[in-house]
């Protein structure tokens, strides 16, 4: 069976349930480590998540921009 690829929102929500579990002092001095570097892991997956889709998102408007462009040429404007 393939491995399900994490998605940002459920990575946001782990991130959101290490945070509680932080906050309500529930955590041994063991588990506290391990959740921590789990969250850390999570912010950086959601990082490089965030820096792609920006990434996308800047060359699709450049490309809109250039499109628009060209138009506006064709058009004799």
């Amino acid at each position: 069976m393939a491995k399900k690829e994490l998605t940002y929102k459920e990575a946001l929500g782990r991130i959101r349930e290490i945070v509680a579990e932080i906050e309500r002092g529930d955590l041994d001095v063991d588990l506290l480590s391990d959740r921590v570097k789990e969250a850390s892991r999570l912010l950086r997956f959601c990082d490089d998540k965030l820096r792609r889709v920006d990434a996308d998102v800047r060359r699709a408007l450049e490309a809109m921009e250039r499109d628009q462009q060209a138009e506006k040429e064709e058009a004799g404007l």
